[in-house]
């Protein structure tokens, strides 16, 4: 039996960066072998098994072979018999296929020391394109590495594009675009997420309404442009949550659909979510009047916002006022001397 630290950690320490979360693979083991051990089982689908200690997860070796739409749509074979390399080269970016054993020596049969190096997130494998859950992933990993000039080699976007066009997209679910999403939100660069499934053609299936708020009709022009975007940067600046930060990228797609359920389409979104996005789309008109100082506008702000009862909602509220309208952003003071 060997045990290898495989993935995220892996790639995190190389960077430099704090490590979340430890995952390992074991070679050459069986499920009665880990068992006896005193692990746990994890997943009742997957040979993943939980440290009696630490409770970090330990996937035994596997490979999978497609048999079906969807990210679901694969049969797991899992035995000592599966090497290292063949577990690895089923993972999606060659930064996430390095794996480091107990020694610290490092596996990278992919280069993906080499594309971390050159800022490159780029496919281990043509089966790449298998799972449509890997567009959200590499999206999500281009919005957390973006700062560090981290961008998608043409060979992976080429990949993506096919994956937008194909029947595959229509499989995945709302909950998982969701928790990619939220994720990515929570991010230095979350614009980019978006910005990488529009660029492939992704967006425009997954959540129309935004794409269309994000789409620049002059094609030379940079996309960061846009309302949208400009609108998550400040939200970012301000170091807010991933709340204000959803308003921040919803709000102009809302607002032109008319309908906060119409922009998100079938996101399983926390209702918290939507209240604040429903609160902004309301009140927009409110805080535009009473930037202008007009005391019943202001006393009608108030109401909406129930400031005198939740200070915590009108602050979440003025920030995503502040990303969505920078220009009236002296009306927050103004507020703030009328309480």
């Amino acid at each position: 039996m060997k045990i290898y630290l495989v993935g995220g950690a892996v790639r995190d320490r190389l960077l430099g960066l704090p490590v979340r979360d430890r995952d390992w693979v074991v070679v050459g083991a069986t499920e009665a072998e880990m068992l006896q051990q005193g692990f746990r089982r994890a997943d009742s689908d997957f040979p993943v098994f939980l440290h009696p200690q630490s409770g970090e997860e330990y996937a035994l070796a596997r490979r999978e072979t497609k048999t079906g739409p969807g990210y679901r749509g694969f049969s797991i074979e899992a035995g000592p018999e599966i090497t290292l390399e063949q577990d690895l080269i089923r993972r999606d970016l060659t930064i996430n296929a390095i794996a480091e054993d107990e020694a610290g020596n490092l596996i990278d049969p992919f280069a993906g020391q080499q594309d971390l190096a050159a800022g490159v997130l780029r496919h281990v494998s043509p089966a790449f394109v298998e799972d449509p859950l890997r567009l959200l992933r590499v999206a999500r990993f281009a919005a957390r590495l973006g700062r560090w000039g981290f961008r998608l080699s043409h060979t992976t976007h080429g990949l993506m594009q096919r994956m937008a066009a194909s029947e595959e997209l229509a499989t995945l679910r709302g909950e998982r675009l969701w928790q990619e999403m939220k994720q990515a939100l929570a991010e230095d660069q979350p614009w980019r997420f978006f910005q990488v499934l529009q660029r492939c053609g992704a967006l425009a299936m997954l959540l129309p309404a935004l794409d269309r708020v994000m789409e620049n009709p002059n094609k030379h022009a940079d996309a960061e442009d846009c309302p949208t975007v400009a609108a998550l940067k400040r939200a970012v600046q301000q170091d807010v949550d991933t709340k204000v930060r959803f308003v921040a990228a919803f709000f102009a797609a809302a607002e032109q659909a008319g309908d906060s359920g119409k922009a998100v389409e079938d996101l399983r979104v926390e209702k918290e979510y939507l209240e604040l996005l429903h609160l902004l789309l309301r009140l927009a008109p409110v805080y535009r009047d009473a930037a202008a100082q007009n005391p019943q506008r202001v006393l009608d702000l108030f109401d909406g916002t129930r400031a005198l009862h939740s200070v915590s909602r009108l602050t979440q509220f003025l920030a995503a006022a502040d990303a969505l309208w920078p220009a009236l952003n002296q009306t927050r003071g103004f507020l703030v001397q009328a309480l």
